[in-house]
């Protein structure tokens, strides 16, 4: 796709196999993580069904996001919390935080970047799918949501792929950066904002027509 997109140059995948094989290039091969139990928050709030449903064939921006928190650990030990919303259309990461603790704020913060940037006529109509942490079933969040007439969905207990989109980028994410190397936050802060940023604007997707989450956000629209 790089070289299509970048070079005007269209190379059979097979052909590129080829290559590979001839100067020993090999890919990095991601594997399965074992999941990690996000600690738990004051969660006063009440659980929402599945009304995303694994519906990850959205066709309209802005319909249907969906968010999580992952752990970053760099070095001595130190981890970082990052809260990424992204909409499942495009594929394009709306908004994201980064954290040095667990507490609510963050996510808060990343829902209000995320309402700011998604059309007004837009938010009535969006479903924002999330697992069922503490973050998401606290009454802040849940009433931040009913605020905007956002449709809040949950995953059912303990299966992460209710939410792969959002599982998917986290993935990437890790296997694309040496986060682990960062000896400060805002070392790890730059990285993060770097990568977002490039995974918007330069990353193509094969299964997004081989554009970018932009740049198929505005096919969709242009449809």
């Amino acid at each position: 796709m790089i070289l299509e997109n970048n070079y005007g140059k269209i190379i059979n995948h097979k052909k590129i196999i080829e290559i590979m094989q001839k100067y020993h290039l090999k890919t990095i091969i991601r594997r399965k993580k074992k999941r990690r139990r996000i600690a738990d928050i004051a969660s006063d709030g009440t659980l929402y069904q599945n009304v995303l449903n694994r519906n990850f064939e959205q066709q309209k921006p802005n319909s249907a996001y969906c968010t999580d928190i992952s752990y970053l650990q760099y070095q001595r030990n130190n981890t970082a919390y990052l809260s990424a919303l992204k909409d499942i259309a495009s594929g394009e990461i709306i908004a994201y935080t980064l954290s040095q603790t667990l507490e609510l704020d963050f996510v808060i913060k990343m829902i209000k970047t995320a309402v700011e940037l998604t059309p007004p006529a837009c938010l009535d109509k969006l479903i924002l799918h999330s697992d069922r942490g503490g973050h998401y079933r606290s009454l802040v969040y849940q009433k931040l949501l009913k605020k905007y007439g956002i449709t809040q969905s949950m995953s059912e207990p303990g299966n992460c792929l209710d939410n792969a989109p959002i599982e998917s980028f986290f993935g990437h994410l890790k296997d694309d950066i040496d986060y682990k190397k960062c000896k400060t936050f805002e070392e790890l802060e730059d990285m993060v904002k770097n990568y977002v940023y490039n995974y918007n604007n330069n990353r193509y997707q094969w299964n997004k027509n081989k554009m970018t989450p932009v740049q198929y956000k505005q096919y969709l629209l242009a449809a």
